[in-house]
């Protein structure tokens, strides 16, 4: 599973994901650009990925701003020239009411921070890797995508976009070398899941580092002939 020299876009780098992500790929000998909306968040946990590994860090980045995203892919490829591998892990869960009582703030919100994330950072990278012949596109979906559930609805709907986009990017990019999946977690262990489900059995849930094996897995070139998979990752929760 070698991604040496490869360079790595990962966004949601200071998250409880991300940061073990740049990590697991930093020490496969990855180039990492680490992207995140709070700069001092993401230097306090990333500095030493920076130190080590020279990481680039880019800072107060909205993945949902077309705008915002097109400026920061523009620097990837004007310090990196190119963009081998991107980790789409920008997501956000919020469990709520019946649908027809959940506000319209509700489904922007888990719909821009789960589908238009991947469709914005997505299509601006895309061309680069047309250009350059190939790459890997890898986005987190969830275990809720495959059914709705009470309290879950506008989550699970956010989580179905990002495996149709998943499914169409693949149909487009596979015939320009481009692998486009995502995988599918049940509940990651994180201290913020944590906190919300405090009674849980956290030893089924799936760890940041598991998971990561499995990105490093489909960003290698071990996955070249996988496109357009939904990769259930549910530990012993599934």
């Amino acid at each position: 599973m070698n991604v040496e020299g490869k360079v790595v876009l990962i966004t949601g780098a200071a998250g409880a994901l991300g940061h073990v992500v740049a990590h697991r790929f930093g020490d496969a000998g990855a180039r990492l650009v680490l992207v995140d909306n709070r700069p001092d968040r993401l230097a306090e946990l990333c500095n030493d990925l920076k130190e080590n590994y020279g990481a680039l860090l880019i800072g107060n980045t909205d993945v949902t701003n077309p705008r915002s995203v097109g400026k920061m892919v523009e620097m990837v490829i004007r310090e990196r020239e190119r963009i081998d591998i991107l980790l789409n892990l920008v997501g956000g869960y919020r469990a709520g009411p019946p649908v027809h009582e959940t506000p319209p703030e509700v489904w922007d919100f888990l719909m821009n921070l789960n589908a238009k994330s991947v469709f914005l950072v997505a299509g601006a990278v895309i061309p680069h890797m047309i250009e350059q012949g190939g790459g890997k596109i890898i986005s987190i979906s969830a275990k809720p995508a495959l059914q709705g559930t009470k309290g879950h609805g506008v989550y699970s709907a956010a989580k179905a976009a990002v495996i149709r986009l998943t499914e169409a990017m693949s149909a487009e990019l596979k015939d320009h070398n481009i692998n486009v999946n995502c995988v599918l977690p049940s509940i990651i262990d994180t201290p913020a899941n944590r906190q919300e489900m405090p009674k849980a059995d956290y030893s089924k849930w799936v760890s940041p580092e598991a998971l990561a094996d499995v990105l490093l897995f489909l960003a290698s070139d071990a996955s070249r002939t996988i496109h357009g998979a939904a990769i259930p990752v549910y530990g012993r929760a599934g």
